[in-house]
């Protein structure tokens, strides 16, 4: 059997201690744990990851119980560092290691076997005063087959790099001679073309001559097309503001024409609505008379023939009741104008602008598609960022421009009606009110409105 190693002082034998470290099982010895050696660490650690596996849990510390459910494969590698704490921290659970050892692993705690990590580790976990001997002996073979390792890479390097070394030189000598042979082709090249360059400079001197006499005759050709060239600009620039100004009144007049063209085909078309307007209207009335001729009876009451006295004209006054409006909406082709803004803050100021418009756009949707009438909605354009690209059928929603009043678009879309066309503006203006009443409208209050849409 080859002699186990032995540390350099080994101090006083382990037979005569306790193989716990003491008495009362306390480790004796100070090991610095932070720094054992890696190997000795991991031994440490299997011995552990093998003995918490069969431990009662009562042995094993609070940080070490997480490991004891790894598999037994995965304890040291994964729990290594817990374990090797609880080894250093807990009495106890060293003690138990050491009794679970030299009951299943008893060559574990051997001090004289032939590995100094194996002995290492038993001597720290037995507590042995020789244990920091053994961990020198460790770290210094360590060290050593760590200088071992770092001279044979260096020995193998300065192997390569003598072997590169021959090579380079014996690709160097290879080069100095194709140096020389390129030296003397180099030499003999420059010279063929020392000799071609004398030749060339005589051609390149006899062709400047002749560059200079054709520059000379260049330059005499671009001065007679400079002048040639000003006095077809000028001469085109003459017709150019001739054709110009031709154009120009071209345009000028084509744009008169087309501006006669459209006001006479929107004047057209205004009187064509409106004179659709006014027979809708007038055959709304002989209907009407028909009926009321086919109900009455015919020909004139003997008061209605009385002289001296004139029957009074009927006078457009304020609608002030849902039921009376509803009368005015089933005249025939009659036209509601709204005071958008009127009505809603009249009704729901408290929702927003927007939400104001879409509420009573969707009202009077469904109030046309009740009626026959004409709806017409007139909202002030001011402060309106989006103007809708659509309504809903039947409702006609209209912004004024910039600068005009919604009350202005509503006197003009009365004052656009063909006489004799029933219309009905909803408004609680009475500047309004009052001016539509002049032009022949009916305006009827917004709370009315609001009270007929209730009922929708």
């Amino acid at each position: 059997m080859a002699t186990p190693p032995q540390p350099e002082d080994p101090g006083p034998e382990p037979s005569t201690r306790d193989e716990t470290g003491g008495a009362d099982g306390t480790n004796t010895v100070a090991v610095d744990w932070s720094t054992l050696p890696d190997a000795v660490r991991n031994r440490l650690a299997e011995l552990g990851a093998d003995a918490v596996g069969s431990l009662p849990p009562v042995d094993i510390p609070q940080m070490v119980r997480p490991v004891a459910r790894f598999a037994p494969s995965k304890r040291a590698r994964l729990g290594g560092s817990a374990i090797i704490a609880g080894l250093r921290d807990v009495v106890g659970f060293r003690t138990a290691v050491v009794q679970w050892c030299r009951e299943n692993k008893p060559a574990a705690l051997d001090l004289g076997g032939n590995d100094p990590v194996s002995v290492a580790a038993a001597a720290v976990l037995l507590g042995e005063e020789s244990a920091v001997h053994y961990l020198e002996l460790v770290t210094r073979r360590a060290s050593d087959t760590s200088l071992r390792a770092e001279r044979d890479t260096a020995v193998a390097r300065l192997q390569k790099a003598e072997a590169e070394l021959a090579r380079v030189q014996a690709l160097l000598d290879e080069s100095a001679g194709a140096v020389d042979r390129v030296r003397a082709e180099a030499e003999a090249e420059v010279e063929r073309l020392r000799k071609r360059l004398r030749d060339q400079g005589v051609k390149l001197r006899e062709a400047k001559d002749t560059a200079e006499t054709a520059q000379a005759a260049v330059d005499r050709v671009r001065t007679e097309c400079a002048a040639q060239v000003a006095a077809l600009t000028e001469q085109r620039d003459r017709e150019r503001d001739r054709v110009e100004t031709e154009r120009g009144r071209a345009e000028r007049a084509e744009a008169d024409a087309d501006i006669a063209r459209q006001s006479a085909r929107e004047a057209r078309q205004a009187d064509e609505v409106r004179l659709a307007l006014l027979v809708d209207t007038l055959d709304g009335a002989v209907t009407g008379l028909r009926r009321e001729l086919a109900l009455g009876g015919g020909g004139p009451r003997p008061a209605d023939l009385v002289r001296g006295a004139t029957a009074a004209q009927g006078v457009v006054g304020r609608v002030e009741d849902p039921a009376a409006l509803d009368r005015l909406l089933a005249l025939p082709s009659v036209h509601l104008v709204v005071d958008g803004y009127n009505v809603t803050k009249t009704g729901y100021a408290e929702l927003s602008l927007a939400d104001q418009r879409d509420r009573l756009v969707r009202q009077l949707a469904s109030l046309a598609a009740r009626t026959s009438a004409e709806v017409t909605l007139v909202f002030d354009g001011a402060g309106v960022v989006a103007v809708p690209v659509a309504a809903p059928r039947g409702v006609r929603v209209l912004f004024s421009d910039p600068g005009v009043l919604a009350d202005d678009v509503i006197k003009a879309l009365v004052t656009a009606e063909p006489e004799g066309r029933p219309v009905v503006v909803v408004t609680s203006d009475r500047a309004v009110a009052d001016a539509v009443r002049r032009r022949g409208a009916h305006p009827v209050p917004s709370a009315v409105l609001l009270a007929r849409l209730g009922r929708i």
